[in-house]
């Protein structure tokens, strides 16, 4: 039987900010926090799309539960313990917790414009749908 990780922190292996930010969430995480891109993920285990998968950073919970967007980035910095779980503590209560979703979608729609983002980073456009 494998190996059941703490959490997964699921990011965007496309984008080079994405990339840059998940290798330094690898050295602030724990080991049994794995940390991959969602391209190698088997997303429908996890009940998720790649639509949202491309759309915002994804937390699975070891339970299996799933966080995505600011959610997720809260999740992961309180994994990541001491100091950076009191920022996760933080973006998880009011007021943060209601201006941190609009933040987040602030700084994905512009992560190619970011430093070490390329055009590559730049999120799929939105069905008119």
């Amino acid at each position: 039987m494998s190996h059941m990780p703490a959490g997964t922190l699921v990011f965007d292996g496309d984008c080079a900010f994405c990339t840059r930010s998940a290798d330094v969430a690898r050295r602030l995480l724990p080991a049994d926090v794995e940390v991959v891109p969602w391209q190698w993920t088997d997303l429908a285990a996890a009940g998720v799309t790649a639509e949202r998968a491309r759309s915002e950073v994804l937390w699975i919970s070891g339970d299996g539960a799933v966080a995505g967007g600011a959610p997720a980035v809260a999740l992961a910095l309180r994994a990541a313990g001491a100091p950076w779980s009191l920022a996760g503590l933080l973006l998880s209560v009011p007021p943060l917790r209601w201006v941190a979703p609009q933040l987040y979608r602030l700084v994905a729609a512009n992560r190619h414009r970011l430093p070490g983002g390329t055009a590559a980073c730049r999120m799929p456009p939105r069905d008119a749908a």
